[in-house]
């Protein structure tokens, strides 16, 4: 199971791969929304922002999402970790239920250049 620094880093590491990204990609990441990250097996929240193209984690606390962000993704810290290795394919696990991404309908059809 991923540890709650395994999970910061690979949101860290998901951020900057983000920024270095162009095209399609870097400009659906380029909303300026709240941003929550929910890790189920640790019962952990990283709050924080999407913000020119970057992910700022700006807390972490225990439990849920203390206010619902704009855009919430919610997933076990081991399929955090994997994929931001390159290990599981993001839109796979989104359809098999594996990872909750839930935002506003525009934020949805932006991100899904993501997927």
């Amino acid at each position: 199971m991923a540890t709650i620094e395994e999970c910061r880093t690979a949101l860290d590491q998901l951020s900057d791969n983000l920024a270095a990204a162009d095209g399609d990609v870097r400009g659906a990441a380029a909303l300026n929304r709240s941003l929550s990250c929910r890790i189920t097996d640790l019962d952990t929240t990283f709050a924080g922002r999407l913000q020119d193209g970057r992910i700022e984690v700006l807390d972490t606390y225990a439990g849920p999402p203390r206010e619902k962000a704009q855009i919430r993704l919610a997933m076990t810290g081991d399929d955090l970790v994997a994929m931001v290795g390159g290990e599981l394919n993001f839109a796979k696990a989104w359809a098999s239920g594996r990872v909750r991404l839930e935002a506003g309908f525009r934020d949805l059809l932006r991100l899904r250049t993501l997927l």
